[in-house]
């Protein structure tokens, strides 16, 4: 099956439990539609460059999924009637990448910048 990763941001007036629930909600919408998540990550509460929705700052959510295409519109569709995510982006990728996401990884732990020149 295809490898997509999802990141959506939700309203920033919820809770950290209630923006987890939100990615528990779309993987079991996931799971019946004959995919599965491989991983997740919550990154917290973020501040975005522009204002969405009269909003400053909002939930950030990871997904890596392992699903049809079919799972992939159902849940992207749910994602885009649900009143509490703003944003969503859904990448297809040929392989998902080992450890965690670079916005979880540490300064220390990341690759360093190129030079400037």
């Amino acid at each position: 099956m295809p490898l997509y990763e999802h990141v959506f941001i939700s309203r920033q007036d919820l809770s950290n439990a209630q923006a987890e629930g939100l990615i528990e909600h779309f993987s079991t919408v996931l799971a019946d539609n004959g995919g599965k998540v491989v991983d997740h990550e919550y990154w917290g509460v973020k501040t975005m460059a522009y204002k969405i929705n009269k909003n400053r700052k909002g939930h950030y959510a990871y997904l890596r999924t392992d699903s049809p295409s079919e799972g992939i519109l159902e849940m992207e569709r749910l994602m885009r009637l649900h009143d509490d995510v703003m944003r969503i982006l859904t990448i297809k990728v040929d392989e998902h990448a080992e450890g965690p996401s670079v916005q979880m990884q540490k300064r220390d732990e990341r690759e360093p910048r190129r030079e400037r020149r």
